[in-house]
């Protein structure tokens, strides 16, 4: 392995920002995210996809008044891992089926599809933080 390749599976990125839990709030997450991803050059897709999911969560299913939710996205060497902070530790999200002709309900089965891990870390009481991680390739060295 040459020294650029070892630099770019050791880099670490991090982007942090609160956001108002509000529909507005949710789209904004994912167009920040968006940018900060298309800034480090990384694939925006399914990326994108997951931040409008969870965030949209944290504003509909975590919202709690006066509250904002944080998303942070972290790179660890080839993995971009996406969190979405919010106050509603009470409200532990799972996995279910919804009725086929239910309108909502389907979010985390695409987390699920999506992602190749996810999961809740409940933290230090209101908070939850529920995270999905994917793997990419990194780019190579242009010659």
């Amino acid at each position: 392995m040459n020294q650029k390749s070892a630099e770019l599976t050791t880099s670490v990125r991090n982007f942090s920002v609160q956001l108002s839990p509000t529909p507005r709030g949710a789209r904004l997450a994912r167009l920040l995210a968006t940018e900060q991803l298309r800034t480090w050059g990384l694939p925006l897709d399914p990326a994108r996809l997951l931040v409008a999911e969870l965030a949209g969560n944290a504003a509909t299913h975590g919202r709690v008044p006066g509250r904002d939710f944080r998303l942070t996205l972290y790179v660890v060497g080839d993995t971009l891992r996406i969190e979405v902070t919010d106050t509603r530790g009470e409200e532990l999200p799972h996995l279910r089926t919804p009725a086929p002709d239910a309108e909502s309900g389907r979010g985390l089965l695409l987390v699920e599809g999506l992602a190749d891990r996810w999961g809740v870390t409940e933290d230090r009481f209101p908070r939850k933080t529920v995270w999905a991680e994917l793997r990419f390739t990194p780019p190579g060295p242009t010659f």
